[in-house]
């Protein structure tokens, strides 16, 4: 795994839905947290066709493939509720993950993949994503809660 600097506000640590990317230290609201990089592919070029996880669309053109180990912004996870986001610069073709609240050490830093990304990969699977997780747990503990308590039928004795 590449080593990270001492200096940076974030570590790679064990998330729910696997691999993430935690604060080490106090995130505050708009400061950009890291850089998503990657080899540039070019979706006129049939070549350039690759299918892994960390691909990265800049626009119709052109998509970042993030695979390589060096980009560490890979590990980054989505959220239906994140608290961080993509700051796309197609003409520059870069992409930064900005923080869009304050984030504490030892929290997780996610954002939202965007619909096409969602339906095509999450969804089949579902969204483990916290606010989902939360979502969740809060529906099957309201489900047993409405679940009427089984009663022991009485037999007629003779």
């Amino acid at each position: 795994m590449p080593t990270i600097s001492p200096r940076k506000p974030y570590r790679i640590g064990r998330s729910r839905t696997g691999l993430g990317l935690f604060a080490t230290r106090p995130i505050e609201k708009g400061v950009k947290i890291i850089r998503y990089f990657g080899p540039l592919l070019d979706s006129r070029n049939d070549d350039d066709v690759i299918e892994n996880k960390y691909l990265f669309e800049l626009n119709s053109r052109w998509t970042i493939d993030g695979s390589v180990r060096r980009n560490i912004a890979r590990y980054i996870n989505h959220s239906c509720k994140p608290n961080a986001e993509s700051v796309v610069n197609a003409r520059k073709r870069t992409v930064f993950i900005r923080a869009i609240k304050t984030i504490e050490p030892g929290e997780e830093i996610n954002y939202d993949y965007g619909t096409a990304y969602f339906k095509a990969y999450l969804k089949p699977i579902g969204c483990k994503c916290g606010a989902c997780e939360t979502k969740r747990k809060k529906k099957r503990a309201g489900v047993k809660r409405r679940a009427p308590a089984k009663r022991r039928k009485s037999r007629d004795r003779i």
